[in-house]
């Protein structure tokens, strides 16, 4: 039973004066009066009973539940006639003084009569006074409504519940934006335990994306809690490496109940762990707009009445999300090198072009990726180094016959009728990310399209 801080604070009224000792302090307060202000500020009804069974004491809350004033209460023995049928009062009665011999509060559960005649079923917690000889001089009593307390009971299990079994994460974050309470989930999707994240900054759990999180913490404590769920992309440091992540995050605000102005307490912060399902969709629709772009650069190769038209209109289709340069070389015709046939700018996006001075063979190096791919029949991946400055990722695509500003390379080989006509090559730069296996398959539908094209312009010319 708690004290309500606002009416704790003096025992005297609003307009009594502070009375002072003869020394010139202020006297103490008396302690009758103190008595009567912390059990008229307590927030559960509160009764007591001398070892007769004669209310003593009645406080401000049993007024308010009851309707039956102090001066109406005190005094009085027992229950019976007033705040309890006549039929019930001798086991309430007796129930409620049987504390006296208990040790410990005994817990029961009384249908009592407000003054109005109306019915309240309260829940009881009775436990004995002892006299200044240590023997049982009386009883007291706290009581509340039942569905009050069931309501307390029920919001206790469920805040527990939320931090033990709950299927979201659930993190309780301070108005410092610092975690204070982590539940099972939560410390797993972390990758920390249950109490190594309290206290710390969230800019030591999340590498990437924190600032996207605590902007939305901010907007929660400013202006309340949004109306609908948040998906952040986080990036967490681990063991093994970092993690990218997705939580769909729903977020509440915390004020505390005890002030009449409500202040902050922090913010209740639930999120599910939606990785694999937005990867999954993301996959989809990236399958479903290279699908339509094929089929689109099948329609529009077919009107082109030149056949290496056809070709380069497959690789400006493919590249519509997927790349930002394209290169053509073909074989020569005695297989030894490989010649520029067409490409796109180096400098602004641009289609791809046959190139001037075609039939110049290309200068690659010995094991460039490009050369690699013509060896194995396949695609070749290759990324400048991660820990490279800008001007020496520049080099890196420079020596290897490349625009300056490409970071990720993805060579496969064009191939028809058993026989490599040549290499496509495929480049991003920093801005996107480096080629990967579905990257890959998709890049050798676009080379069969390119090669039936190109081998058909073999045979026009022939």
């Amino acid at each position: 039973m708690s004290a309500s801080r606002s009416e704790t604070t003096s025992a005297l009224g609003p307009d009594e004066p502070e009375r002072e000792s003869a020394g010139g302090q202020p006297a103490a307060v008396p302690g009758a009066e103190l008595l009567a202000a912390l059990l008229d500020g307590m927030d559960a009804a509160l009764c007591a009973f001398d070892a007769e069974g004669t209310i003593t004491h009645w406080n401000r809350e049993a007024e308010r539940i009851l309707g039956w004033s102090s001066g109406e209460a005190v005094g009085r023995r027992g229950f019976a006639g007033w705040a309890v049928r006549t039929a019930d009062a001798e086991d309430v009665q007796g129930r409620l003084m049987a504390a006296m011999d208990a040790p410990g509060r005994t817990v029961h559960e009384f249908a009592l009569l407000r003054k109005d005649g109306g019915r309240v079923l309260v829940r009881t917690q009775s436990a004995r006074v002892l006299g200044g000889d240590g023997k049982p001089a009386g009883v007291y009593c706290a009581f509340s409504e039942v569905h009050a307390q069931i309501d307390l009971e029920r919001s206790i299990a469920l805040s527990e519940a939320l931090f033990e079994d709950a299927s979201w994460g659930v993190v309780l974050v301070d108005v410092d934006l610092r975690p204070t309470v982590v539940n099972g989930y939560a410390a797993r999707a972390l990758g920390a335990g249950r109490t190594s994240p309290l206290g710390r900054p969230l800019g030591e759990l999340v590498v990437q994306g924190v600032e996207e999180l605590e902007g939305a913490l901010h907007h929660v404590l400013a202006e309340g809690a949004p109306r609908g769920l948040a998906e952040l992309w986080v990036t967490l440091s681990a063991a093994e490496g970092e993690r990218r992540r997705c939580w769909r995050s729903g977020f509440l605000r915390l004020a505390s109940p005890l002030t009449e102005e409500p202040v902050p307490l922090g913010v209740g912060w639930l999120f599910h762990d939606v990785t694999e399902s937005k990867l999954a969709e993301q996959e989809a629709d990236r399958l479903r707009f290279r699908s339509s772009q094929l089929h689109r650069a099948g329609r529009a190769a077919a009107e082109c009445e030149d056949a290496m038209e056809a070709a380069t209109a497959y690789l400006d289709f493919a590249l519509a999300g997927f790349a930002d340069h394209a290169l053509l070389d073909l074989v020569e015709p005695d297989g030894e090198r490989l010649v520029r046939a067409a490409a796109t700018p180096s400098g602004a996006p641009g289609p791809c072009l046959p190139v001037a001075g075609a039939g110049i063979p290309v200068r690659y190096p010995k094991g460039h990726p490009a050369l690699q791919a013509a060896d194995r029949n396949g695609s070749v991946r290759a990324s400048a180094p991660a820990s490279a400055a800008a001007s020496a990722t520049g080099d890196w695509a420079a020596d290897r016959q490349w625009p300056r500003d490409a970071v990720h390379s993805l060579c496969t080989v064009l191939r028809s009728r058993g026989r490599t006509l040549g290499v496509v090559t495929f480049l991003r730069g920093s801005s996107r990310p480096a080629f990967e296996r579905p990257d890959a398959m998709y890049a050798e539908s676009v080379a069969v399209l390119t090669a039936s094209a190109l081998d058909l312009a073999g045979l026009t010319e022939g």
